[in-house]
């Protein structure tokens, strides 16, 4: 199964409008997809629970109980998104908890995904020192260091457990609910902040408001695709960029990139744009990509979208570091020369590799040699080419 929740959707109570089947989560390539196929059958045009669930599959058969509840499709989304990075004992501990709590409400079971960790829950009665040492650390919030862990009397914990607190039978174990409460985290309308997938930058953002009133932030990872920045923004109480002030929640960005934006002008599109053309970047792209950078000290980030899509313009030799460490490789190692150890006495490496980076404007940085190589000048290389402005930031903090 490569989906954590698989929903037929449809339109209320009128099935006869057709149905959509969705697999969650929702790669960010087919979210858009996604939602236009909505959009046909008359659903998912706003924040609202627009969409019954005909039917659900999942490994979480707790979820059973949405069957013909009404969801948002990101609220399926998210809870998708906080499952699917569930450990063993964090399936059952929710399993159990949704069980014992009797949960039906897409809300609650989100909210739940927020608490479960604190509910104990025993599958095999025959290892009591075991039973006892992970109550302990769902006592302790899952964090507990080895050898505290080693130090607990196991045994005693669990009897003490078993002997005095109450246990109720679930499908999924016995579950001893330590005082967890199902706290409102999730109000309903935004989402906690949760970073999934391959997010570069998130924003938090609320609306602007006049008389200084904090409601709850929403926030914006970027990349996205067009309707989640217009969906984020919905649940934000917002229509555009102007009615929001927006702050950096997480740049996971390279510094000298991150270094080179000017947040308090930049564009949300230019930021996404950036952030979409690296997407797909591994350790070596990335590094490349900084030093391209320090290289052609850029500006904003349309200007290193740019440099991001023409990299094979550039050569970077990582751990070179001198201009006799060049001449050496390009002599060597490059392959342009006929090169004759016999003659290595002869060769004038730091001559040569000084020669060739003063005619290819190159440049020694920390983590090795860079230069341009591309056949238009680095200034339009560099240019975007749009001439529309879009919404600015601001209200940075």
């Amino acid at each position: 199964m490569s989906y954590i929740i698989q929903a037929v959707l449809v339109k209320s109570q009128r099935s006869e409008y057709g149905q959509v089947t969705v697999s969650f989560p929702i790669p960010n390539d087919q979210y858009d997809q996604t939602i236009e196929s909505l959009h046909e059958l008359e659903m998912g045009f706003s924040i609202n629970r627009d969409c019954r669930v005909g039917k659900i599959d999942s490994k979480y058969h707790a979820l059973d109980g949405l069957k013909d509840s009404m969801v948002n499709i990101d609220q399926l989304d998210y809870l998708a998104k906080r499952l699917g990075s569930f450990s063993p004992d964090e399936t059952n501990q929710f399993e159990a908890m949704a069980y014992r709590l009797k949960l039906i409400n897409i809300k609650d079971f989100i909210n739940l995904t927020f608490c479960c960790q604190q509910a104990t829950v025993i599958t095999d009665f025959s290892d009591l020192e075991k039973i006892g040492r992970d109550h302990c650390m769902d006592l302790n919030g899952g964090a507990m260091s080895m050898e505290e862990y080693q130090k607990i009397d196991g045994r005693a914990e669990a009897l003490d457990l078993i002997e005095n607190q109450k246990g109720y039978i679930t499908p999924y174990g016995v579950v001893y609910e330590n005082g967890m409460e199902l706290r409102q985290v999730y109000n309903g309308r935004q989402f906690p902040a949760y970073y999934y997938d391959s997010c570069q930058l998130a924003f938090g953002i609320r609306p602007v408001s006049p008389k200084g009133e904090k409601q709850n932030p929403e926030y914006l990872y970027l990349p996205a695709s067009d309707h989640q920045i217009e969906r984020t923004l919905l649940r934000a109480g917002a229509t555009s960029w102007a009615e929001v002030e927006s702050w950096i929640e997480m740049d996971v960005l390279p510094q000298s990139i991150s270094d080179a934006l000017h947040m308090d002008t930049e564009s949300i599109e230019d930021l996404n744009e950036m952030c979409r053309s690296t997407q797909n970047f591994d350790r070596e792209a990335w590094e490349k990509l900084e030093a391209v950078v320090q290289l052609t000290e850029p500006e904003s980030a349309s200007q290193i979208r740019q440099l991001a899509e023409n990299l094979e313009q550039f050569d970077f030799l990582p751990d070179i570091h001198t201009v006799e460490e060049y001449g050496r490789h390009m002599i060597q190692e490059s392959g342009e020369f006929g090169y004759d150890p016999n003659l290595e006495d002869f060769y004038d490496y730091g001559g040569y590799g000084a020669q060739r980076a003063e005619d290819e404007n190159g440049k020694f940085i920390d983590s090795g040699y860079v230069a341009y190589h591309g056949t238009v000048p680095l200034e339009e290389l560099m240019m975007d080419g749009s001439e529309e402005q879009g919404f600015q930031m601001g209200g940075m903090t």
